[in-house]
């Protein structure tokens, strides 16, 4: 069985820096958003789709199954990075996939210089982890919106309230 021709958007952190760096020398925009994507969901897709609209690329920094636990809990992630980067990297609307080890995409923020950073509206411009940075080096920082009812800390709630 050969693997997929989407598996090669998964990099890790060097061979990223080198593809953004080819992406603006020929006058690409990047865009950059982040997130533990556990369980992938319309939410997801349509957010994903907005924020590649917005550049030539998007690359995706994926929180690893460690940062995923240190952040939500010892019985998250749902599914593993390895599964959570491939269903990501099927989708058109992501050009470059990187799983990071820390609590926040600080570090790969700071190597990747976006020229557009992104997360959802639920946080303020000025507190989104890289704004500092982005801002320093000419980029943009937006939030877009989310849609109502679409989470996975919702669909997990759901999904144990209808097993009681």
């Amino acid at each position: 069985m050969s693997i997929p021709s989407y598996m090669n958007k998964i990099v890790e952190l060097q061979e990223a820096i080198f593809r953004v760096k080819r992406i603006k020398d020929t006058g690409g925009t990047v865009v950059f958003t982040n997130g533990c994507f556990d369980i992938l969901h319309k939410g997801h897709v349509r957010y994903l789709d907005k924020a590649a609209a917005l550049g030539s690329v998007l690359v995706v920094g994926v929180n690893s199954d460690e940062s995923v636990r240190r952040l939500k809990g010892t019985s998250r992630p749902v599914n593993t990075v390895s599964d959570r980067c491939e269903l990501l990297a099927a989708l058109s609307s992501t050009s470059i996939i990187v799983v990071f080890e820390e609590d926040t995409p600080l570090n790969l923020i700071e190597a990747l210089l976006p020229d557009i950073l992104v997360k959802g509206g639920d946080y303020k411009i000025e507190e989104i982890v890289g704004f500092d940075t982005v801002v320093e080096h000419g980029g943009d920082v937006l939030t877009l919106p989310f849609i109502d009812g679409y989470s996975t800390t919702s669909i997990i709630e759901k999904k144990n309230a209808s097993l009681k």
